[in-house]
């Protein structure tokens, strides 16, 4: 006598954790990436540009301290009115899905069907799936066929606000405090090289976060960081001697 396998046994990944707010968690971390590249690379240039005006410590100090504070709450703020922006188009979306329900579903089932006829399903089969997926959850299954939007997880412009603050604060701190605490003769070898190494980490974990080429996105990032810097050094050197 055969035995008939359960379902758990038999899925391909039924031992995956399968949570919920991936959308949320995406952009936190983006945003959080993108804030500690751009920390590094501005206080960097601010930092840099003024160590080669000046060898004063607490003039370097201040003018990175500003930099860091003015760019992590510049970062928030668009951070919160773009996430803020895109929450709001969505909500919006989902608002029309629901009076489109309301008034019409006949035809947003048959419109939810030809999805899944145009992805390869057979009439009678995409019918079906259409119907069941409604009865369970309709404003669900039209907002994820049509839209790519999951009604309960909705971007967050608190947590991307955050996100971007901190991590602008945290990558900034790296080239401000080399710049302030090495001895002048090595403070610009040393900023230069910590901003280096700090940019080819977030290159690198910019890359892997949008399923990129590591390599490539390292060096453009090193390359900018070091481009930036270099410029701004530049600038302070003329400025310096000029005053």
């Amino acid at each position: 006598m055969s035995v008939e396998p359960e379902v758990a046994d038999i899925g391909p990944h039924a031992d995956e954790p399968h949570e919920d707010g991936i959308n949320n968690r995406l952009n936190w971390l983006r945003a959080g990436v993108l804030g500690a590249n751009d920390g590094i690379v501005s206080t960097a240039g601010i930092v840099m540009g003024v160590a080669a005006a000046t060898s004063e410590r607490g003039t370097i100090l201040l003018a990175g301290v500003a930099g860091l504070a003015a760019g992590a709450l510049s970062m928030a703020a668009g951070e919160y009115v773009s996430v803020s922006t895109q929450r709001d188009s969505e909500q919006a979306l989902l608002e029309k899905e629901r009076r489109e329900l309301r008034e019409d579903p006949e035809e947003e089932l048959a419109e939810l069907a030809g999805i899944y006829r145009d992805k390869g399903l057979s009439e009678n089969l995409a019918l079906q799936v259409a119907r069941e997926l409604t009865e369970h959850d309709a404003l669900r299954a039209h907002a994820e066929a049509e839209l790519g939007i999951d009604p309960d997880d909705l971007t967050n412009p608190w947590t991307a606000a955050w996100a971007s603050m901190l991590s602008f604060t945290v990558g900034a701190l790296l080239p401000l405090l080399m710049i302030v605490l090495v001895p002048v003769g090595l403070r610009i070898g040393v900023t230069v090289v910590a901003v280096a190494l700090a940019l080819a980490l977030t290159g690198w974990a910019s890359a892997k976060f949008g399923y990129g080429g590591a390599q490539r996105a390292v060096v453009r990032n090193v390359a900018g960081g070091l481009l930036a810097m270099a410029i701004t050094y530049g600038i302070g050197s003329v400025v310096g001697t000029t005053l």
